[in-house]
């Protein structure tokens, strides 16, 4: 195969600028060759290097008490959660891959992270996901929310991790570029942890897994650009998974790990042999001061003949990862491998001379120092212009509360895509496998997972409200934090620490670039007041599409993954409704508004102008107040007030059990007498907002310990046996059968998507 002439026009078709290339030019005191070109490309990529991003993120609390590494130096976040055992957690993209294959790339996405997790050492025991798609009367939309599901659900099963939690909205936006963000989350003793690092000169390096083909050829730099009509013509860019190869991965790899001559261990994700080689390389080097990799390309197992250096090194075939062992013990790990029929090679060393260096038949095809390849080292990176736009919305003009048929509206919002029941969605999940599942998908503020062995739970949580952050990047950071904590808190947990998805269009415009650094600002705002430090996560740029003519940006998406930990399962708090006579008290009395609300998109045609306001003090406050009390066992249930407001929060505490329902009979006092008065009351998502139900003779203490932690309070109405009613000042303004509720709640996504039309 004769390669290529290396030049500038050749790096420009391998989206290096000329500028990078001049770099790479001075790094290596010459030309590259083609498979070097290939190396700093998909290294050099936006989706590897972060160099458009890392400087930013570098302004994000790092740091915590609880935390055993530091955010990005190893393969996920790893938490002290007590009694020897740590959390590793991460949440990841898969979204342009997910747009021109969504089975493949959404089931491939979610087998990555878990990759990410057993590199630790530690084994994955949940999955979460937060999707985003465009409007459901669309045919492409509806044939990609089923091979999305489809996939996140087929790969999980089959791998037997439970999803437990998650999230999905639709907005026009997503409509040529879905989002899609898989979480893991594992659990490892302290001293099984490895780290993702090449040291001990000598040592020998080992591919292990599947074989090496040419799918997902320049899957790193493909998702470093912007997606378009000719996006379908790289599916080659889509990787395929194997869930039942992983399943085996896993098992051997956490059976190698335990006898003790591991030395470092990496997923091989983007850029595949490319970046794991590099980033060990590099990490050896910082903790060492001296490292590197050689790898012969002769002695990795390939499936298809004749690959080339540049195939080879590239390929983002799945389910592989890369080993050092300590030498004289590889033959005991390849061993270890073999009986769960799983290959294992040496195919290199680990060296002191700070470079990776890569063999094919028989010649150095690529020599390059390690640390000019990474993030913190060489790689290139970049502030760019930032520039506030405002969002092109108009303010609401609001109809008068009287003449409104609210009784419709309510129903109607209920049944929104956005708000009604995902259950066709969950259903195709495993949630109980493991048998460790606490809370049932869907049911729930956070899901809640037991650790076996101690009396603690561990919660979870994927969220963010987009279009908060489009209309205000600042105010939608905080809350996309905000909301998950007091997810974590409804559940009685305490907050511990994130990892974040950070999804948006091209960075090289002004306004999308503002949209990121102030977002991300807000998020470190938050995270500062609750004492939960981001341990890493992904950032993914460039996610645009031509749908509709003309090119459009995603609403800005900084999805959060939030861990807590439950000190003891008695404490654990659910959702819904529990006991008649109940009383049904609600912390919590902002300004409402209905700017950004579901409400306000749904009858007035118009997001409005900003996001609802959010104070982070009153957020702790608010989250310290529901751990105590569930620690106390004063509280029944809590949900928090997010998403079509009160009325749907009451709703939603009604009839999202579906072996359960109760109903409500609640009287909002004391409101004021504007002409929109009732349907800010019904409707508003101001923040810092939650509805609990408590036993009727512990009020005082629950109002009293509401005033020691600054929180207000008030009882609004109590729990009956069925039906729901709302008053407002006296005057009765809805009433439902639980039966209404429910018909509204639940099928409304199914008939939606109108499944049974799908292409």
């Amino acid at each position: 195969m004769t390669e290529p002439e290396v030049n500038a026009a050749l790096a420009a078709e391998h989206g290096l600028s000329a500028e990078e290339y001049q770099k790479i030019q001075e790094v290596l005191g010459r030309t590259p060759t083609f498979t070097e070109l290939g190396i700093f490309s998909v290294m050099w990529s936006e989706h590897c290097s972060y160099k458009n991003s890392i400087a930013v993120l570098k302004t994000l609390p790092r740091e915590g008490e609880s935390l055993l590494t530091g955010a990005g130096e190893e393969n996920a976040g790893l938490v002290d959660i007590g009694d020897n055992l740590a959390v590793a957690f991460k949440i990841e993209s898969h979204n342009h891959p997910s747009a021109v294959e969504p089975y493949q790339g959404a089931a491939t996405g979610v087998g990555g992270i878990h990759r990410d997790i057993f590199t630790m050492g530690a084994r994955p025991v949940a999955s979460l996901n937060s999707l985003r798609f465009g409007s459901p009367k669309d045919p492409r939309v509806r044939y990609l929310v089923d091979g999305v599901v489809r996939g996140i659900g087929d790969y999980g099963n089959s791998f037997g991790v439970p999803t437990v939690g998650g999230e999905i909205y639709f907005e026009e936006c997503y409509t040529g570029n879905p989002l899609v963000n898989a979480m893991s989350v594992g659990i490892v003793e302290h001293d099984k942890t490895v780290s993702a690092t090449a040291e001990g000169e000598g040592n020998p390096v080992l591919i292990v897994g599947s074989s090496t083909g040419r799918d997902g050829i320049h899957g790193a730099t493909f998702a470093s650009e912007d997606l378009s009509e000719a996006s379908e013509d790289k599916r080659p860019s889509v990787q395929v998974g194997d869930p039942f190869a992983e399943k085996l991965l896993l098992e051997a790899t956490l059976e190698a790990i335990a006898t003790g001559h591991v030395s470092g261990l990496q997923d091989m994700g983007a850029a595949g042999i490319t970046s794991s080689t590099s980033e060990m390389s590099a990490r050896g080097i910082e903790k060492h001061g001296r490292g590197g990799i050689t790898i012969d390309l002769d002695l990795v197992p390939t499936r298809e003949a004749g690959m080339s250096a540049y195939e080879i090194m590239l390929s983002e075939s799945q389910e592989r990862m890369l080993v050092v062992a300590e030498k004289g013990h590889e033959d005991e790990i390849i061993e270890v491998y073999k009986k769960w029929d799983v290959e294992a090679r040496v195919v290199g060393r680990v060296t002191s001379d700070n470079h990776v260096r890569v063999l094919h038949h028989g010649e150095e095809v690529a020599a390059i120092p390690a640390e000019s390849l990474v993030l913190g080292g060489g790689a290139p990176v970049y502030i760019r212009e930032a520039l506030e736009k405002k969002p092109e919305t108009v303010p609401a003009t609001l109809s008068p509360d009287q003449g409104l048929d609210l009784r419709k509206l309510a129903l109607t919002l209920l049944s929104r895509p956005n708000i009604a029941s995902k259950r066709w969605v969950y259903r195709q999940y495993d949630s109980m496998v493991q048998t460790n599942t606490v809370t049932p998908v869907g049911h729930t503020d956070a899901a809640v997972i037991r650790i076996r062995g101690t009396k603690k739970g561990l919660a979870m949580k994927t969220d963010c409200n987009s279009r908060y952050v489009y209309l205000n990047p600042l105010a939608g950071g905080r809350i996309a934090v905000a909301e998950c904590a007091r997810n974590i808190a409804c559940s009685g947990a305490r907050p511990l620490a994130i990892t974040n998805c950070l999804n948006f269009g091209n960075p090289y415009k002004p306004e999308v670039y503002f949209q990121f650094m102030t977002s991300v600002q807000g998020m470190g705002d938050a995270c500062r007041a609750f004492n939960t430090p981001v341990t890493g996560g992904n950032v993914s740029f460039y996610n645009e599409s031509t749908h509709g003519g003309g090119r459009a940006a995603i609403y800005p998406t900084p999805t959060i993954g939030m861990i807590g930990l439950l000190d003891d399962m008695e404490n654990l708090v659910g959702s819904t409704f529990t006991t008649e006579g109940d009383a049904i008290i609600l912390f919590g009395d902002p300004d409402l508004k209905l700017d950004g609300s579901e409400y306000q998109v749904m009858q007035y045609a118009t997001p409005g102008t900003d996001a609802p306001e959010i104070d982070l003090e009153h957020e702790k406050n608010l989250q310290d107040l529901l751990v105590s009390l569930a620690e106390q066992k004063l509280l029944h249930s809590a949900h928090d007030v997010s998403d079509g407001g009160l009325f749907v929060t009451l709703a939603e505490k009604s009839v999202m059990d579906e072996h359960r329902q109760l109903g409500f009979d609640v009287d909002l006092e004391d409101c004021g007498s504007g002409p929109y008065r009732v349907q800010e009351q019904l409707f508003s998502e101001a923040q810092g907002r939650v509805v609990a139900t408590i036993a009727p003779d512990a009020a005082r203490a629950v109002i009293e310990e509401a005033v020691r932690c600054s929180v207000p309070v008030r009882v609004i109405g109590k729990v009956v046996a069925s039906g729901a009613a709302i008053a407002v000042d006296g005057h009765e303004t809805l009433r439902f059968t639980t039966e209404e509720l429910s018909a509204a709640y639940y099928d409304a996504l199914e008939n939606a998507l109108h499944l049974n039309e799908l292409p």
